[in-house]
């Protein structure tokens, strides 16, 4: 019997479904006037089962969607399936094998460093595509990686180095710290304990400290059956664990808080014996099960005094917002504007739902602007890339992937960040549906050449 449409998982439905084809078009149909001075790619990965099916979003094998912008024209758009041995050796996306971290999905984040291009997800290693989305291999930094990495990592601004984690460990420690130099070394992996097994999709870091997030969404494999083996039990508690960025699992301080759930921070920064943390909260994930989004986030402000060793929690907009960003240039550091994608749906269980509006956040002052996409458009996550030829923090372009729902067609969109409330200053009009994704990042041909 054929399965009918509402029979379909949400997450193979829609603009949710997977895409089976890749293709490449030079020939791209562009409104308004792309910036010159974006030369390089844009590029965004997301779930996109291979086989059609996945048992859970999160299980899709990783397809990256590029755009090229050069001397003002939109080059090219493609997408390819980053080529994992989930892909090449024709595995079926209804297993994850997390025993060989080889066998990644690559399907969640995509970050430049050291002049290589990382795509990533946090039970496995990281893939390394070139600026053309052709796969180079996997990234274990040598064979010195021995654990899964975050999707999440942060590079410094100031000293280039890239900082991660793994959460990925069924045994102690359950948390290991990872720190890459420029230059794409790994130089230090750190054992941290926590008292279980947690989902820790991201975390922090600062000048001079990284915090980690153990947060109540923990292990629990009889829920294993519902996609993926984590429930939310706020009698585990939730706390902040403050290291020092070169520390040992002796140094870290922990910091109660109350029970919640943040998938994406926006940015962190210390000053004074503070620590000033940017987050979408919410109160709780997975409530039900591993796809159960009735809960949606809202920017909080979490101040962590050092000297007092409390925490102060504040929700600084009651806006649902989340996939929080800030300029490179300013991560880790007082960074004052911040960008989220509006969330829709709240109380919604059958699925995430994307808003039709971007955010730009004074992160000083709480003031918001938004952008509206149209009221039958969902967006996209709001990626940063400065202008090469000016210093201020909000000099530059919000770039964002967004579908049209009415049409159903997408497009890649570049807004001022000075003129946010503005109507974009170029669209791109991409020759293929893009399906709702995950994470990227602007990638400027200076940072790979």
């Amino acid at each position: 019997m054929a399965v009918t449409e509402n029979q379909t998982p949400w997450h193979l439905r829609g603009n949710w479904a997977p895409v089976q084809d890749e293709i490449v078009e030079t020939e791209l149909l562009v409104e308004g006037a792309i910036p010159p001075q974006l030369e390089g790619v844009y590029i965004r990965t997301g779930p996109n089962p291979k086989s059609g099916s996945s048992p859970h979003w999160f299980m899709g094998d990783g397809m990256v969607h590029g755009v090229r912008l050069s001397q003002g024209n939109a080059a090219w758009y493609r997408n390819r399936f980053v080529q994992t041995p989930n892909i090449t050796d024709d595995v079926s996306s209804q297993t994850v094998d997390v025993s060989d971290l080889s066998r990644g999905s690559a399907n969640t984040h995509v970050v430049a460093h050291a002049g290589k291009i990382l795509c990533l997800e946090e039970g496995h290693w990281p893939w390394e595509i070139d600026s053309n989305l052709n796969t180079v291999g996997y990234e274990n930094f040598s064979g010195n990686l021995k654990t899964s990495m975050t999707a999440h990592p942060k590079i410094c601004p100031e000293t280039g180095e890239l900082l991660a984690f793994s959460y990925f460990s069924f045994e102690q420690p359950f948390l290991t710290y990872h720190r890459i130099n420029s230059d794409g070394e790994l130089i230090q992996s750190e054992g941290i304990e926590i008292p279980n097994m947690v989902m820790m999709h991201d975390f922090n870091v600062t000048r001079n400290y990284v915090v980690f997030m153990d947060l109540p969404l923990v292990l629990n494999l009889s829920l294993l059956e519902t996609g993926v083996p984590f429930g939310f039990d706020p009698s585990a508690g939730a706390r902040l664990g403050v290291m020092p960025r070169n520390g040992t699992n002796a140094d870290v301080r922990w910091f109660e808080i109350d029970p919640c759930y943040v998938f994406h921070p926006v940015n962190a920064y210390d000053i004074d014996e503070k620590i000033v943390i940017h987050v979408s909260r919410q109160p709780e994930a997975f409530g039900s099960s591993s796809d159960d989004y009735a809960e949606v986030g809202r920017l909080w402000r979490w101040t962590i005094d050092l000297s007092l060793g409390t925490v102060t929690e504040e929700q600084i907009d009651d806006r649902p917002g989340d996939f929080g960003r800030v300029a490179d240039k300013v991560i880790g550091l007082d960074a004052q504007y911040g960008y989220l994608m509006a969330m829709a749906g709240e109380g919604n269980s059958e699925e995430p739902v994307y808003g039709s509006a971007l955010w730009k956040y004074d992160l000083h002052t709480g003031e918001c602007w938004e952008h509206h996409l149209g009221d039958t458009v969902r967006g996209g996550e709001p990626v940063f890339a400065p202008d090469p030829n000016s210093a201020g923090e909000d000099e530059g372009w919000v770039i964002a992937i967004v579908h049209d729902e009415g049409k159903n067609s997408s497009k890649l969109i570049i807004v001022d960040a000075q003129d946010f409330g503005a109507d974009p200053v170029a669209v791109v009009h991409l020759p293929r549906r893009v399906p709702y994704g995950a994470h990227g990042s602007w990638v400027p041909d200076s940072a790979v050449i």
